[in-house]
């Protein structure tokens, strides 16, 4: 232990970082190589090098590439993580060279994205022009993970308990209801009273199997007597949704505050269909114990006072 204990904290440099999570995103010493600019050969070295330092073997290698063993993924996590921290501390210390107030990164679901996540930014921007602010969209599989590496100072979206964990801290902030949309135009809406049957009969964009959603929405099918749509497309992507509803006439669930924002832009039109489903309060979660940025709290501080009032019900 004290082996590895002396190489994490002596012996590994930046650039043998740099190598080994370059060598994990490709897994492939040739293009992991082409990527950081240097030869082949000299990537082969270097990892042979690490390897010596831990007396470990890191990465597999085979004619197909290279593989990181149990050993590997761990020293790449943490890799991952210095390199996260380096980047911060470069574009804080930058930001305050240059006179800018600094920098803070966020991963957002697409429930928080149009009315929270975009009315704090726009708070903070009032408070302080040129803190920069990273924002990256997607869900909790993809952003808990850089979250934990330090790649994302706090994420906000669902607070899934299913994802409940000693290392991070909650904070709810409201209940985001769901609800019913569809193109402007789309036949359903002639209906004065459109009911789950009706929907089961058109395309749909449903959530993926793997979501939480996707169960409580078939039960409200089987609620009413029908069975789901088949016709339809599995995604969790907004983008996806909006795509479907137009070329597809397709009808698609949509969190209540997103729904509204969008059909004020005449995007879309919202379903007066009730969605009367329990759903996780949409909040804040970030890594316990960790140290905030001062952008990182006033960014939190925004994202508590842009809140939405509670959404009226149709």
């Amino acid at each position: 232990m004290s082996q590895i204990d002396r190489v994490l904290r002596s012996n590994l440099k930046l650039r043998h970082l740099q190598m080994l999570v370059a060598l994990d995103q490709f897994r492939h010493l040739g293009r992991a190589a082409e990527f950081l600019s240097v030869t082949q050969p000299a990537v082969s070295k270097s990892l042979v090098e690490i390897e010596r330092m831990f007396g470990l073997a890191l990465f597999e290698r085979s004619t197909r590439g290279t593989e990181p063993t149990p050993y590997g993924d761990s020293v790449v996590r943490f890799a991952r993580s210095v390199l996260a921290d380096y980047d911060r501390t470069r574009d804080e210390i930058a930001a305050v060279a240059s006179g800018a107030a600094g920098r803070t990164s966020v991963g957002a679901m697409v429930v928080a994205m149009p009315v929270l996540v975009a009315r704090a930014v726009e708070m903070l921007k009032a408070r302080s022009p040129h803190t920069t602010v990273l924002v990256e969209e997607g869900d909790l599989t993809r952003l808990l993970p850089k979250l934990r590496l330090g790649e994302l100072d706090l994420f906000v979206g669902r607070l899934e308990p299913g994802y409940a964990a000693p290392d991070l801290e909650t904070e709810a902030l409201y209940e985001e209801p769901m609800t019913v949309v569809v193109r402007p135009g789309h036949p359903l809406l002639e209906k004065r009273r459109p009911a789950w049957t009706d929907l089961a009969r058109v395309p749909c964009v449903m959530p993926p199997p793997w979501a939480s959603l996707r169960v409580k929405l078939d039960q409200m099918f089987f609620r009413d007597g029908v069975q789901p749509p088949v016709d339809i497309v599995e995604s969790a992507s907004f983008l996806a949704q909006m795509c479907f509803l137009q070329q597809r006439d397709a009808a698609a669930f949509m969190a209540h505050s997103v729904a509204w924002y969008f059909e004020q832009q005449g995007a879309l039109k919202v379903l007066p269909l009730k969605v009367p489903i329990d759903l996780p309060p949409v909040g804040l979660i970030t890594m316990r114990g960790k140290r905030r940025t001062p952008s990182t709290e006033q960014l939190i501080e925004c994202l508590r006072r842009a809140v939405p009032s509670k959404p009226k019900r149709r």
